[in-house]
């Protein structure tokens, strides 16, 4: 959500700043801009398009400057219109003469602009940002960096800055406090961003503020000062960002590209696990595991429905008691601690803003042992826990999540299989089986994907429909739910999933020929209750899509169209039947025509509350 690029060099850093933005193109954007210094003046482009277009205008206005910063911004206080897009000066004229670029929520900004509107501030966008511009230039006195120190205090919420003034050419100053933000290092140069990628190909030594730092960014030195201004150094790290991940290949959507790259993440996750061990998640693992009597999950969105399939595994295969909260619930509610909980937190970015709240949140309430499984192995949610499994989805562009999920229901597998093993619930033999059986899944995934010309004759069925039902029982029924998420994310079309047992609850009222219900339908022990749910949906004219294994004896008729998965997997079966669901949205967006990659009103990395 939202991405800052900023730099102080000796050369043109315009290319820098817009490659910078293309590279955070992922976390999803409905405007952006860039400002830059040029001949003593500060010039800007704004666009509500994309990135390219963005480029075409700085081309066409040639702009050029050594000193510099770009945003894309998620539209939080204001529309997505060109007057609400960052960069944002103060003043508002051509004496413009302070530029300043924001992520987060600034909770007090409706006093602060009050207070500067009575000092004879106009507001021209209806931002919080603005505020902190206008704040800026209203405290500054001849020390940018003094400056920014200052009025930070003043801010309430969570932000991540980055400013520079006319005044003082060859200088930028960030600010971080509950947003995320890097330094990069160059020779004579130097760098401020979201996160390393938006770096990728300029500079791999990279520098993670932590909560409260801000930043002197000059030409020869990054000078870092903590939230009570004593000068502190900060470890520089030599971070290779995966720039070759975010090219699209032959593929239509990045999308399409990270459904059939599953095979091969799901492998490079379980690469080397040769065996079921505590030291899979880290130093001093073996410890934390015989202490722990129950597992607290927190994650948002898809996320937490990888938590919600992995409490079936943990209370069936290890025998632990696990409860999987929503984090942005969890941390306003009164809970019961317990201080033998093992607290996991997932996150592809690792940057959630309401996870990594929930997680101190709950480590305020003194559980202490800590475990995150993320995608990005600098993040923010890895350094905040004790215990970390870092999988190997790469880059993940699309805001839509796929890959990230299937290799966090792999890494939550091997949680499961651990937690049992300490807990003396895992023999050997099932231990070489259990491996055997997820060696196999990038075989048994690329089956899977195999399908995809049978579920697209079913996507131009499911454009024509404004609603849908998805059905699953037991541990897939969270894939149901994340089967309806992936709908109507990128398709727009309303889906709800539930647990097959509850459709004479209530839903069964809304089944009709024009409401399309998936199912899933595993050959387990739930298959003739699935199967009596299914005839409810045929006796009301209901429409069925069942993805079923190939051994549970449901056959193609009236109302029911069958699509048969190559083998059944046990345990394991979630993730096969989440592979068919995502091609099942992907293609229905297609056919509908919408952004696939990019839906609207959403971002990749939510970093606000």
């Amino acid at each position: 959500m939202c991405g800052i690029v900023g730099a102080v060099a000796q050369r043109n850093i315009t290319p820098v700043l817009v490659e910078g933005l293309k590279r955070l193109e992922y976390r999803g954007y409905d405007s952006c801009g860039v400002a830059l210094h040029v001949d003593g003046k500060l010039q800007r482009s704004r666009s509500t398009s994309r990135v390219v277009d963005l480029e075409s205008q700085i081309g066409d206005a040639s702009l050029q400057g050594f000193t510099g910063i770009a945003h894309t911004r998620w539209a939080t206080h204001g529309a997505p219109v060109s007057h609400n897009a960052h960069p944002h000066f103060s003043p508002n004229d051509e004496a413009a003469r302070i530029a300043l670029v924001h992520n987060g929520i600034i909770e007090n900004h409706d006093e602060l602009r009050d207070e500067l509107r009575a000092l004879g501030y106009v507001f021209t966008s209806q931002t919080d940002t603005e505020v902190i511009c206008h704040l800026v230039d209203h405290m500054y006195n001849g020390d940018l960096f003094d400056t920014v120190q200052q009025a930070v205090k003043r801010l309430h919420g969570a932000y991540a800055i980055a400013v520079f003034c006319r005044e003082e050419p060859h200088r930028v100053v960030a600010a971080r406090q509950g947003s995320p933000l890097i330094v990069g290092l160059g020779e004579g140069e130097n760098f401020v961003a979201s996160d390393a990628m938006a770096l990728a190909g300029t500079t791999n030594q990279i520098i993670y503020l932590e909560e409260g730092d801000v930043v002197d960014l000059q030409l020869a030195r990054a000078w870092i000062v903590d939230a009570d201004g004593r000068a502190v150094t900060r470890e520089v790290k030599t971070v290779h960002a995966h720039t070759g991940a975010a090219e699209l290949g032959p593929y239509r959507h990045y999308m399409q590209k990270e459904i059939f790259e599953q095979p091969r993440v799901i492998g490079d996750t379980l690469e080397g696990v040769t065996g079921i061990t505590p030291d899979l998640f880290g130093e001093g693992a073996a410890e934390v595991f015989k202490k722990v009597d129950r597992v607290l999950i927190l994650a948002c969105g898809t996320s937490y429905y990888s938590g919600m399939t992995a409490k079936y595994w943990i209370e069936s295969v290890a025998k632990v008691q696990c409860n999987v909260e929503i984090a942005s619930e969890y941390r306003y509610r009164d809970s019961v601690p317990h201080p033998n909980t093992l607290v996991v937190t997932i996150s592809q970015s690792g940057e959630t803003a309401d996870t990594l709240a929930a997680l101190k949140h709950a480590r305020s309430l003194g559980m202490l042992h800590t475990l995150t499984i993320c995608n990005v192995s600098t993040s923010a949610m890895v350094r905040e826990c004790a215990l970390a499994y870092i999988t190997r989805a790469g880059v993940e562009v699309g805001v839509a999540s796929t890959k990230a999920f299937t290799t966090q229901l792999a890494a939550l597998f091997l949680l499961t299989l651990t937690l049992a093993q300490v807990n003396d619930k895992l023999s050997p033999d099932a231990e070489a089986e259990f491996l055997k059986e997820m060696r196999h899944l990038p075989v048994a995934i690329a089956a899977v994907l195999a399908l995809e010309p049978q579920i697209m004759a079913w996507a131009d069925d499911f454009a024509r429909k404004e609603n849908a039902l998805f059905l699953g029982r037991g541990m897939h029924y969270p894939i149901a739910l994340e089967g309806a998420l992936k709908l109507k994310e990128i398709s727009y079309i309303h889906a709800e999933a539930y647990p097959a047992g509850e459709l004479k609850h209530g839903p069964l009222a809304l089944v009709t020929e024009e409401m399309p219900v998936v199912t899933i339908a595993p050959n387990d022990a739930l298959l003739e209750k699935l199967k009596s749910n299914m005839q409810e949906v045929r006796a009301r004219g209901g429409q069925l899509y069942v993805f079923a294994d190939v051994d549970s004896r449901i056959t193609s008729g009236e109302g029911l169209h069958v699509i048969r998965l190559p083998e059944h997997y046990g345990l394991l079966s979630p993730i096969l039947h989440v592979v068919a669901l995502q091609l099942l949205a992907y293609h229905t967006a297609l056919a509908r025509g919408t952004d696939v990659d990019k839906p609207r009103n959403l971002a990749k990395s939510v970093t606000v509350e």
